[in-house]
């Protein structure tokens, strides 16, 4: 297995990363929102009301 960062061999004690550099690479970018899942804008009608309870199934 190879860090996600930069491709060298993992070290048990980082897995699945080579170093606590690595590591730490990783959760900056995490913290600064540079991991994202792409998604669609929602549009302003597209929100629920939050003054009506949400539906229960039957």
């Amino acid at each position: 297995m190879t860090c996600p960062i930069c491709n060298k061999e993992t070290d048990a004690k980082y897995r699945p990363f080579c170093s606590r550099r690595c590591a730490d690479v990783d959760l900056g970018r995490w913290l600064t929102g540079s991991y994202a899942i792409p998604a669609e804008p929602m549009e302003d009608g597209d929100l629920p009301d939050p003054d009506t309870p949400p539906d229960r199934p039957n």
